[in-house]
């Protein structure tokens, strides 16, 4: 006689994984990769390699930094403008003159409490001249961005 919990005719395996669920996890990572990455805003038109230092300080809020950022224009866009050093200012070549007004514009975008720390960054190449740079800070401080930052990278000894 069988007993009352004995199986009749066993089937033999494991019974299968539910996968129902697999849609909305896959989904749930998705959403919370497009909503934690940050794309790159600007298309860097100039060539800039940054010179090379041994004491650095990492920035610690990226969100709070505006770059400027001064080299030759790269080779498509050299017909147009030449292979003089120019200032890149987001996606467009600007002048000296322009940088009060870029200066203005990033502190509006930018929420009241947070403006008193942002931070200018430069990111010259390295075989742009010095006078450039020293326009660059004059109009930085008639603008009264007077936290700058030189970006560079790291000296291997």
């Amino acid at each position: 006689m069988a007993s009352k919990f004995e199986r009749k005719g066993k089937s033999g395996g494991t019974p299968g994984i539910n996968t129902a669920s697999l849609p909305d996890i896959v989904f749930m990572l998705l959403f919370f990769f497009m909503v934690s990455t940050t794309m790159r805003e600007t298309e860097l038109k100039v060539q800039v390699s940054v010179p090379e230092a041994t004491e650095l300080t990492k920035l610690k809020k990226k969100s709070l930094v505006s770059y400027i950022y001064v080299g030759e224009p790269k080779r498509n866009y050299q017909k147009f403008f030449g292979s003089e050093p120019r200032i890149q200012l987001n996606d467009a070549f600007k002048q000296v003159k322009d940088i009060p007004d870029y200066i203005a514009a990033e502190r509006e975008a930018r929420d009241e409490n947070e403006r008193p720390f942002m931070t200018t960054s430069l990111k010259i190449d390295e075989q742009v001249r010095m006078g450039i740079v020293t326009d660059i800070k004059q109009e930085l401080r008639k603008a009264n961005a007077l936290k700058i930052n030189y970006s560079t990278k790291k000296k291997i000894q």
